[in-house]
């Protein structure tokens, strides 16, 4: 990097003429990583559900809880992967040290508050979790969970740096032993010691850890620095809050869609929460193959390269189309024996057999929406997304819920239909305005002020 920090258009930016061989290589790390989160989820179910329902249950909500309140910072954090993708396309990608040490401090500064909020929270979790013993498992898993809340945060923002310098691996190979780890400890922990709950939690958390540890060797050569601090929250705290007020109000209407559901019998609620854990296993992918276009575009901004931005979108979206497809057809083929696999009983199979039909029908838009607002995201184009992100959500899913699903009598087959509406207009709205370049000027303005003068530099690691 240059002391004046004068933009050098980064030649190292190969993939301008072939953009979809880049995009691969950078997906399917992504995918396993995404991939092997869930794994971890389920695999902590499936150790729990050994304990009887009461574990379940208190688990399922603890982990909800914990996760809520950890949505906004998480939203923030994870802007840095769209700062370091804009210096690594300016040709300087040294600036990733500072913009993991601001991270680092405000993981420090989120967590502090957080494990501050959890303190007078946990109280109310025990009675919002159903009472009793599932309710005193929700306080234990969510008070264990909420402690390493710091660490948490910090090994987010270490792995949303390495993906912002384009390195996808390193994130999937700490996934994938955390996950190991994860297994042998939930065994052991929870079986073993006869710590139960909480040693689930542990489990989980101490796997956190691992993962972190090889995400910190993974940047060493990269460094660590404290310099431009100023400069660099400021700018975190401008791409991360419209993103944490997303995801806050975005988790916020989906909570409300179950709780709707829920209040339509248990019937309706199984089958939604089937329909959701098999249909993750067909958006997750899509989600890594747009937050792998969401790193080209902050590269192709940094680099001053707008005109690859549209190129890469459609790259993208040509990816997610092929593999939205084959999973549509596997919903529509395959959804009586997928559901087979999960309940024998008639009732419940239909109702999730026909939410499963019908998202085979949106899984082409939901992959088109995916990969829009992410591309957005990584143009710096946050605000667009995360308004109309929000206002749709609201406007479609919990409305439509209650009209279709309680008025009509549609259940959840009501809800799933909101659900579709704001999936579609999320990918019209979204695809308009790449299409009509409204990120433009955002992206050349976040792109001339990464280019402002350094300080000298005040290296405190390397």
């Amino acid at each position: 990097m240059s002391v004046d920090g004068a933009i050098h258009p980064n030649p190292a930016i190969d993939w301008a003429g072939r953009p979809l061989p880049a995009l691969t290589r950078l997906a399917w790390p992504t995918a396993i990583s995404m991939l092997s989160y869930s794994a971890m989820t389920l695999v902590d179910t499936i150790f729990v559900g050994r304990l009887g329902p009461a574990a379940i249950a208190g688990v399922g909500f603890g982990g909800v809880a914990s996760f809520a309140l950890m949505c906004f910072p998480l939203g923030l954090v994870r802007s840095a992967k769209i700062l370091v993708s804009h210096e690594a396309g300016a040709g300087r990608p040294g600036s990733s040290a500072p913009i993991l040490g601001s991270g680092l401090v405000l993981s420090a500064l989120l967590g502090l508050l957080l494990l501050g909020a959890a303190f007078g929270i946990s109280p109310l979790i025990a009675g919002m979790g159903g009472g009793g013993e599932a309710g005193h498992h929700a306080t234990t898993y969510f008070d264990i969970r909420l402690w390493f809340a710091p660490f948490v945060l910090a090994y987010n923002a270490l792995r949303e740096v390495r993906f912002g310098t384009g390195d996808a691996r390193s994130p999937m190979v700490a996934a994938l032993a955390a996950n190991a780890l994860n297994i042998g400890l939930n065994y052991w922990l929870i079986f073993g010691l006869q710590l139960g709950v909480s040693g689930s939690a542990w489990a989980t958390n101490i796997a956190c850890v691992l993962e972190g540890g090889i995400l910190a060797w993974a940047q060493r050569g990269d460094g660590l620095r404290f310099d431009r601090m100023g400069h660099w929250l400021r700018s975190l705290a401008r791409l991360g809050i419209p993103t944490g007020l997303q995801f806050v109000l975005e988790v916020g209407s989906f909570t409300l869609l179950a709780g709707l559901i829920s209040s339509m019998g248990e019937v309706q609620m199984a089958a939604h929460q089937i329909a959701v854990q098999v249909l993750q296993f067909s958006f997750l992918p899509a989600i890594a193959i747009g937050e792998a276009a969401s790193v080209m575009s902050g590269q192709a901004v940094g680099a001053g390269r707008l005109d690859l931005v549209p190129s890469v979108a459609k790259r993208a979206m040509q990816i997610t189309l092929v593999y939205t497809l084959v999973c549509g057809a596997v919903f529509l083929l395959g959804g009586r024996s997928i559901v087979s696999g999960f309940t024998d009983d008639p009732t419940l199979a239909s109702v999730a057999v026909h939410l499963l039909f019908l998202g085979a029908f949106f899984q082409v838009a939901d992959g088109a929406n995916i990969v829009a607002r992410l591309v957005l995201r990584g143009t710096g184009d946050v605000r667009f997304a995360a308004i109309f992100g929000i206002v749709i959500a609201w406007a479609c899913t919990p409305p439509l819920t209650w009209l279709l699903g309680h008025q009509l009598g549609m259940g959840a087959f009501g809800g799933w239909l909101g659900l579709a509406m704001e999936i579609l207009a999320g990918a019209c709205v979204f695809w308009l305005r790449l299409k009509r370049g409204g990120w433009r000027p955002i992206a050349e303005e976040l792109r001339r002020k990464g280019a402002e003068p350094d300080p000298a530099p005040a290296p405190l690691a390397a």
